[in-house]
């Protein structure tokens, strides 16, 4: 099992960003509901403290409170490749670091945020918007892409 004691601070930076990056810059890609979008990437992380035990670096994941860069983005478009950079260079520390098992958990556990988020505030009757979606499958693309 991989645990945080086997990155450097900057490696467990990178890996800790990832999942909320990617709720980021699902509740930017169609306007309206960002409170409940923020609270449903909280919940992600609260519902994950609940099923601990099954793999350490999940738990430690969801041990901490939900960070992300501060970088200037100027636009939806730009925090999205933002985001989708972020999670290529958390995926690569993790392909290097972490079991096969682990990354895939990784991969649910990002898409799992994403979903979320989408679901948290309905746009136009629909439970997801298109742009959400659109952009659930980017960052479904980036998870599965191999190095």
């Amino acid at each position: 099992m991989t645990a945080k004691a086997d990155f450097t601070p900057e490696e467990w930076q990178l890996v800790l960003e990832g999942p909320p990056a990617a709720g980021l810059a699902v509740a930017t890609a169609s306007s309206g509901g960002t409170f409940r979008e923020s609270f449903a990437l909280a919940k992600a992380y609260t519902e994950g403290r609940k099923e601990q035990g099954e793999s350490e670096l999940l738990d430690a994941l969801v041990s901490e409170r939900p960070k992300m860069k501060h970088e200037r983005a100027h636009s939806p478009g730009e925090l999205k490749e933002q985001s989708l950079q972020q999670l290529r260079d958390a995926l690569s520390v993790l392909r290097a670091k972490a079991t096969p098992d682990e990354l895939e958990d990784y991969r649910k556990f990002v898409l799992d945020v994403a979903n979320r988020v989408a679901q948290a505030h309905k746009e136009d009757g629909q439970a997801v918007a298109p742009a959400e979606q659109a952009t659930i499958d980017e960052i479904s693309a980036t998870l599965s892409a191999e190095a």
